[in-house]
């Protein structure tokens, strides 16, 4: 084994002055030789899963097609286990058989990840929802992949505690696909990432071995953290089955501040302001530009709540004292719009305007899909960097692009840029990748800050990631994989499927 690992790295790595390996121009490679699925391969996993072995074309047609609609697979048979047990006789089955599996959880992901790429077998956490066990002296919530995002929030909230994420599609998403991806979203400002917040997985392997680390303990520094492996290995490593993650008190005072900034510049200044004075009650600094809101109005009906500005801020605090962080907030905006960083806001500390405003900065992806086809870049960059991205496409494509959108969050370096066009352009692709990856390199930053690389950024990894850490990542995956049947064609580039 040790050999073969030596070879491997010893092919993969590129050295001194060497080129790295050009993307392929397709959006898939060739099928690969797995085997194809048998009338008794049917009989068995009918078998394990009675009544859960799905061929109803019209079922599959949704598992097959990612939530934008720009990838679809063609697999015809959709799974769909329980327990851990049952997604450890399909594993070590298909492994066998050497039938390659794309496991699926809420099919919210961007970047093509969660649907097949041919005809594997779609691999389903749809039903294993269960909450396992919740410690209310901890905070610390055990439960099954399939669970919704927003059905756990609901069920803490009567506990008097939240998730320590929260996105915009969490009223489909899984919890075993946000660990699967290290999902980020609105509140990683103030709770940090997943790889943070969760405290242990069980994760099926590809032979069907089940890796039990579900610990519920916050400081374990017995050897190596393999939990770290799978957040964020997008399926291709294991299926997550069970996960825990500590939970943060339910805040009992909660204010959203929508406002308004001349520039950019305005905006970042607002933001270290921002940090000075709300300091530990800041939970949240989103922004989105003047598109983003044309969008939101023209597609969604959205009105704007304030004047019209080139940039527009969602901030949000948390804490436990209503009167603390009221007063707290009035002085930041009183600093703010004295000193002409802010022309104009409004502010919500009721339920139902705080999801209003909300509602502004989580449904600019949805405005965006009635603009036309979608090109989203999920960058992560010096703060100070982020929209001047933005700028430099809309420069570098002109009248080429319907729309060049730029939202995202500001405490974290995180940039949603956008591109719409009437429909799929081939051309327009074309002048917007590698573009995108090689200005994004230019100033040292991430390709995929929180989407995941899927199947549409495989093969730009190399702009973000050091070939020798590519090559230990195939290596890894040789290792947990040696057939390669977990969501082949995705993550790795080419080079190394």
């Amino acid at each position: 084994m040790a050999g073969l690992f030596h070879r491997r790295l010893r092919l993969r790595t590129l050295h001194a002055g060497e080129e790295r390996p050009t993307p392929s121009p397709t959006a898939a490679p060739e099928r690969r030789p797995f085997s194809r699925v048998t009338p008794e391969d049917m009989a068995f996993f009918s078998k394990i899963i009675p009544g859960r072995t799905i061929t109803d074309p019209d079922i599959l047609e949704a598992s097959n097609m990612d939530w934008l609609k720009s990838v679809r697979g063609f697999s015809e048979v959709l799974l769909r286990p329980q327990t851990t047990e049952e997604v450890s006789q399909i594993l070590g089955y298909c492994n066998s058989r050497n039938l390659a599996v794309s496991p699926q959880g809420g099919n919210t992901g961007l970047v093509g990840g969660s649907v097949p790429v041919y005809d594997e077998i779609i691999l389903s956490t749809a039903l294993m929802n269960n909450i396992l066990n919740f410690d209310s002296v901890s905070g610390i919530l055990s439960c099954q992949a399939g669970c919704v995002l927003e059905s756990l929030s609901l069920y803490l909230e009567d506990k008097d505690y939240i998730m320590p994420l929260d996105l915009g599609a969490k009223g489909s998403c899984h919890i075993g696909g946000n660990v699967a991806t290290n999902a980020g979203g609105l509140r990683l400002l103030r709770y940090g990432s997943l790889r943070g917040t969760v405290l242990g997985l069980e994760v099926v392997l590809a032979d069907g071995r089940v890796l039990d680390c579900l610990a519920t303990l916050r400081k374990d520094n017995t050897g190596y953290d393999l939990k770290q492996l799978f957040i964020g290995s997008e399926g291709t490593l294991g299926v997550i089955t069970a996960v825990t993650i500590l939970c943060p008190r339910k805040p009992k005072a909660v204010n959203v501040a929508f406002l308004g900034c001349e520039s950019f510049e305005q905006l970042l200044q607002t933001f270290q302001l921002c940090r000075g004075m709300l300091g530990e009650i800041l939970s949240a600094f989103e922004f989105l530009d003047r598109e983003c809101m044309r969008l939101l109005n023209t597609h969604l009906k959205l009105a704007n709540p304030i004047t019209d500005c080139p940039f527009y801020i969602v901030i949000e605090t948390s804490g436990s004292n209503p009167t603390h962080d009221e007063e707290k907030l009035h002085q930041f905006l009183e600093e703010a719009m004295t000193s002409s960083q802010v022309i104009d806001g409004t502010v919500a500390t009721e339920e139902a305007k705080i999801k209003a405003l909300w509602s502004l900065r989580e449904r600019v992806t949805e405005a965006l899909t009635h603009d036309g086809f979608t090109y989203k870049y999920d960058i992560s960059l010096p703060v100070e960097r982020i929209y001047q991205l933005v700028t430099d496409m809309r420069e570098h494509l002109g009248d080429r692009a319907k729309s060049v959108v730029g939202y995202g969050h500001v405490g974290d370096g995180n940039l949603h840029l956008n591109i719409t066009s009437p429909t799929k352009d081939p051309n327009l692709l074309a002048s917007i990748e590698p573009f995108v990856y090689e200005w994004t390199a230019r100033f040292q930053g991430s390709i995929s800050a929180e989407h995941g690389l899927g199947l549409k950024k495989r093969n730009y990894i190399y702009y973000s990631k050091a070939s020798l850490a590519v090559a230990l990542m195939g290596n890894i995956k040789i290792m947990l994989d040696p057939k390669g049947i977990l969501n082949p064609y995705k993550t790795l580039p080419d080079d190394l499927q």
